[in-house]
């Protein structure tokens, strides 16, 4: 009875896979998981709103990718001439870094503490260094960074330059800002403008 049973469901499923099939069900299945791996522009921007206001930064910059993950939102952008990335990270109640971390004389060990808090294991930063500090406007603020550079393990740039800024939101979140470069065509004027346009 159990194995009569168990043919008539495999007859039942086959059925419906097959009449999913013939109503354009194949599809429909390319195009969901097209969506899921390379989504459209309008899907990417709608998902970065949850971070920022993005739709002002200049058109010399393409947001690559938005979405969730481990609990954090992040938006990558690229500015398409040099190939600077720049990421932003909504924390959210989870503090990972603080502006008060950016400022501080330390900033360089808490910036250390942090990475190795969320080292991600293929492709790990080592020798960071801090080589500078400054200041930039986002979100409607002037907000602390500093300057870096650092060797990226098991990658094919390897030394990179960029910087790290840490700015809280009206809703008391902490979005989390890095730009960088390979570490002779980083430029901070990029980051300047692609930053001071987020709100």
């Amino acid at each position: 009875m159990g194995c009569l049973k168990n043919v008539t469901r495999a007859i039942f499923l086959t059925i419906v896979v097959v009449g999913f099939m013939a109503l354009g069900g194949q599809k429909y299945l390319k195009q969901q998981i097209q969506n899921i791996i390379s989504p459209s522009k309008d899907t990417v921007m709608e998902r970065a709103q949850k971070v920022g206001d993005f739709s002002k930064i200049n058109k010399e910059f393409e947001i690559e990718k938005a979405a969730g993950i481990l609990g954090y939102n992040a938006v990558l952008a690229e500015h398409k001439a040099s190939g600077q990335k720049m990421v932003v990270v909504d924390s959210g109640k989870k503090q990972i870094l603080t502006p008060d971390d950016i400022k501080a004389a330390d900033a360089e060990n808490r910036i250390k503490a942090a990475i190795n808090k969320v080292k991600y294991q293929a492709a790990a930063l080592e020798e960071f260094t801090v080589t500078e500090k400054g200041t930039m406007n986002s979100y409607g603020q002037e907000v602390p960074y500093v300057k870096f550079r650092a060797r990226i393990k098991k990658f094919p740039t390897g030394d990179i330059a960029g910087i790290i800024s840490v700015v809280k939101d009206e809703n008391g979140n902490d979005k989390i800002l890095v730009s960088a470069n390979d570490k002779d065509r980083y430029s901070q004027l990029i980051s300047n403008e692609f930053f001071k346009n987020i709100k």
